[in-house]
């Protein structure tokens, strides 16, 4: 999904496995169930689709919810096929209509919203109902920018939410570009082309809900997640554990029986045709301190890890290999590149920084990118000096960029001109952590001495990660840490978080504008992938980078280990809804445990 990650800046090192499987012994678990283990650096901050804007929350979600489209478990490059739709979309000679055939044996999750507590078949007027959901002001869901000027009639709808109280919206209101054609069949009327909606109908927040649901909890639906997934929430512990357990009604969907050359060798295709979800039950707990995360890890009790800062050397080797200790344990490390790039991003509103375009400069060209990534992932990624990474094809090497590299002499006299821009000292400036762990506070402390030299006086301010998204939306916050995982393979997605009309609560938690950046805008998101696509994305970066709306910092690369127990594991960088697939050797889990 169009995410702000949920991995921010200081979290970057373990933020591989927000999406992975983490499994500890079985000690609480019936004869023969499989139990798996999951471990999350950050707090959920909502389970309402519509809501959802952050990698920690969609990884939960995901599990939970089936969007109309997904990604192929196995096969490389990437490949959407369908999840609850029964086929891929079916477009009309002019590409401006879509129809959608939804599968016939999707079924909502037993609830007590619904008769007899029985989860009731899903219709096409459940997707159309979730999308309007979107669209509601006053919902004020982050995720708008998916929809905005691309179905016929929806804008309008939009603006006709703002003219009634919450809670007298009415949802049946028809709405031209889209309708129900039949209970299993979704027309989507476009406003202009859209060659991204494939992947947008696999994105998170278009997945359906149930209406009676949103009605029987009202503002507690985000804690109430009512899918079609392949588990179902069990308990939330805010704050400590979330478990889900399988869904009894999941539809027959089986495990891949081919992949990319090498998966059969790599013991990836030894559950094909297998009836999914392998697993019976996920608990998750939330560990937000690397320490204690790095000790569960090492004592078996977390299948799958990422690796704390301080604990690298324990784990690879100067060669980038993994070391005697922990190969002795059976670990396998998966070194992989995924599509992120990681900032301290300003918000443009703020009378002190977003109006002084020298300060801005200065603070980027006082930062150290080679010495962070040391520092605090272990050369563990590649400084960033423009936002798109070098996963897509539209990546730029050669970006003019200026004030991204290190000189400390040339912010020192940007300071200057800053002053002269703001009329006098500048004054101390809030910078805002979304964890309050170690880590965090090293790296506030590394930032406050980097700007000291240009002198420029920051101050750290740390909270946990759904306060930091929350001040982010409603631009409470000076300069934050976050970072932004794609969502789907094209440029277009990191666009998405510059353009003008998307600023908070949507994505653009910069509140960047730029009239000739969202010009170029409109003009792109209409073509198809192309060489001169591929020019004015990269022209569109230029713009941003020239602007500056944040300090770039770094690109990732991800170090994972893995326990032999965990089977079906293989990386990827749209990672969304993947447990289903993963399984469990309970027997070889308890063996190696014991010894």
């Amino acid at each position: 999904m169009t995410i702000r990650s949920g991995t921010q800046i200081v979290s970057a090192l373990t933020a591989a496995v927000l999406l992975i499987g983490c499994g500890r012994t079985n000690s609480s678990s019936g004869d023969g169930e499989k139990v798996r283990y999951h471990a999350i650096s950050s707090k959920v901050k909502t389970m309402d689709p519509a809501q959802i804007g952050d990698v920690t929350s969609s990884g939960v979600a995901s599990q939970i919810y089936d969007p109309l489209y997904q990604y192929h478990y196995l096969n490389r490059p990437y490949n959407i096929i369908p999840c609850a739709a029964a086929g891929m979309p079916k477009f009309s000679d002019d590409e401006m209509t879509v129809t959608v055939q939804l599968r016939n044996d999707m079924i909502f999750h037993d609830d007590e919203c619904f008769p007899n507590g029985q989860g009731r078949a899903v219709e096409a007027e459940d997707f159309i109902y979730s999308w309007k959901r979107i669209a509601d002001l006053k919902i004020v869901s982050g995720n708008w920018w998916v929809f905005d000027d691309h179905i016929v009639g929806l804008n309008e709808f939009r603006d006709y939410t703002g003219t009634v109280s919450k809670g007298e919206v009415d949802y049946d209101r028809p709405i031209e570009g889209l309708e129900a054609l039949d209970r299993h069949t979704i027309q989507i009327k476009l406003t202009k082309p859209w060659p991204q909606i494939t992947y947008l109908l696999a994105h998170l927040p278009t997945a359906a809900v149930p209406r009676e649901a949103v009605d029987k909890y009202g503002d507690e639906f985000m804690n109430h997640p009512i899918g079609t997934g392949p588990y179902m929430l069990d308990k939330w512990h805010r704050g400590s554990s979330i478990i889900l357990v399988r869904n009894p009604s999941y539809r027959d969907e089986k495990y891949p029986s081919e992949g990319e050359l090498g998966d059969g060798q790599r013991g990836l295709l030894v559950d094909a045709g297998k009836k999914l979800p392998l697993v019976d039950r996920i608990e998750i707990k939330i560990v937000e301190e690397d320490q204690p995360y790095w000790l569960l890890f090492m004592k078996g009790k977390i299948d799958r890890a990422g690796i704390p800062k301080d604990n690298f050397d324990k784990a690879v080797t100067p060669g980038r290999e993994l070391t005697p200790e922990l190969a002795k344990k059976g670990i396998t490390l998966q070194i992989y590149d995924d599509p992120t790039t990681f900032w301290y991003g300003f918000n443009m509103e703020d009378p002190v920084v977003g109006t002084n375009l020298p300060l801005r400069q200065a603070m980027n060209a006082a930062l150290d990118r080679r010495e962070y990534i040391e520092l605090f992932l272990n050369g563990r990624g590649q400084p960033a000096r423009g936002f798109l990474p070098p996963l897509f094809k539209e990546y730029n090497p050669d970006i003019d960029s200026p004030y991204t590299v290190h000189d400390i002499e040339k912010a020192r006299n940007l300071v200057q001109e800053a002053e002269r821009v703001h009329g006098g000292p500048l004054p101390a400036i809030t910078i805002s952590f979304g964890s309050n762990d170690t880590t965090a506070r090293q790296a506030g402390q590394y930032l406050q001495r980097a700007m000291e030299k240009a002198g420029i006086r920051l101050e750290p301010d740390y909270m946990d990660w759904p306060t930091l998204q929350q001040k982010v939306r409603t631009k409470s916050v000076q300069m934050y840490g976050m970072g932004w995982m794609a969502d789907y393979p094209d440029a277009g997605n990191f666009m998405t978080i510059f353009h003008g009309p998307n600023t908070a609560p949507g994505p653009n938690g910069f509140n960047y504008q730029n009239d000739q950046f969202d010009a170029l805008f409109k003009k792109v998101v209409v073509m198809p992938d192309t060489p001169q696509r591929t020019e004015i994305y990269q022209k569109m970066e230029q713009i941003v980078v020239a602007d500056l709306p944040f300090i770039l910092t770094f690109h990732r690369e991800a170090f994972v280990l893995s326990y032999p127990w965990l089977n079906n594991y293989k990386p990827h960088v749209f990672g969304y809804g993947l447990m289903k697939y993963q399984n469990i050797d309970i027997e070889m889990r308890q063996q190696k445990i014991r010894r």
